[in-house]
């Protein structure tokens, strides 16, 4: 297959991580990039991409060779330029949050023609051990499904003495805080995992800002979420019970948990060193048994560079690899 031209529309901390695993791939060859800062445009110049932008509207604009386009940049100005690409001709891969409210959604999916678009917030879902837990319930092993659960707690760390960016407990910026700029992989992962058979019905949910104590890790114009929680009720009678914080006066929590009838996974989103995906299996003689579906690293090959691959493949009309964890396009 030909390699997708790609250029980059912002190459910060995510968007510098996205050019690089695109540069990575036999199937992408990155021809440009864009950002407003110089010092990032000299690091993509170093990083050899051929043409530089400071505008990425210049960039849509004018550079014909460019075929598709990740964009990496705060929320907030995003979808006017995913219509602007869409308006070119190009292909989209957007960085997540993928827009500031579900109009946006709906526009830019009505703007999009027959071109391809996604999102990034598929990246753990696209991990090898997201695979064995998805394939797992897809067995039936669980049973009906009763409960779907996350609590992810990071803790406040002292002062940096870096200034916080200010997009990232925005909504002006970026749509929320650390509701839409992380548990939009939380909410992904567990739900694709769970083979997208859960149906919203009824939310209760609270969001809290940072506490005073802790305003030091956020810019001073903050005013989202820093920790959140939520008890959603589905139809057939399914419940979501999620939570994340950070910057939390609380010590470390992470798990996800898909619970049925017959069994439950405990799961593992971030699959780093070590970790396990555990399915513990109720038996009427024995009680609950527990048993090891998967363990390690599967970081290699996973994640970002999987799902950046699988976007070059739609771009060229061929079907992304498909698993029980990628059922539905990202």
């Amino acid at each position: 297959m030909e390699p997708v031209k790609m250029g980059v529309i912002g190459c910060g901390v995510i968007g510098s991580r996205d050019l690089q695993d695109a540069q990575a791939s036999d199937l992408i060859e990155v021809v440009a990039a864009a950002d407003l800062r110089v010092e990032r445009r000299e690091w993509a110049a170093e990083q050899g991409v051929p043409r530089i932008y400071e505008d990425g509207r210049d960039l849509l604009d004018q550079d014909e060779e460019v075929e598709a386009v990740i964009v990496a940049f705060p929320a907030g100005t995003r979808t006017a330029m995913a219509l602007r690409a869409f308006a070119r001709g190009k292909h989209a891969l957007i960085e997540k949050p993928i827009a500031m409210n579900a109009r946006e959604v709906e526009t830019m999916i009505a703007a999009r023609g027959d071109l391809v678009a996604g999102c990034f917030s598929g990246r753990y879902r696209a991990y090898g051990s997201a695979d064995v837990a998805a394939e797992c319930v897809l067995s039936g092993a669980l049973g009906d499904l009763r409960v779907l659960h996350y609590r992810a707690l990071l803790p406040a760390g002292p002062p940096s003495g870096k200034a916080p960016p200010p997009w990232r407990e925005s909504f002006c910026l970026n749509a929320g805080g650390i509701l839409t700029n992380w548990s939009c992989y939380d909410l992904d992962y567990i739900l694709g995992v769970a083979g997208w058979a859960f149906r919203p019905r009824t939310a209760l949910a609270q969001i809290w800002p940072c506490a005073p104590q802790f305003r030091h890790h956020v810019a001073p114009e903050s005013d989202a979420d820093a920790h959140y929680s939520a008890l959603v009720v589905g139809d057939d009678g399914m419940v979501l019970s999620i939570e994340r914080g950070e910057f939390a006066a609380a010590s470390a929590r992470q798990a996800w948990q898909i619970v049925g009838t017959e069994g439950s996974l405990q799961l593992c989103m971030l699959g780093n060193g070590g970790r396990q995906i555990i399915l513990d299996e109720g038996s009427g003689e024995e009680g609950v048994v527990s048993k090891t579906l998967w363990e390690g690293d599967d970081n290699p090959g996973g994640g970002n560079p999987r799902l950046i691959e699988d976007f070059a493949l739609a771009a060229r009309g061929r079907a992304a690899r498909r698993s029980p964890a990628s059922r539905t396009p990202w």
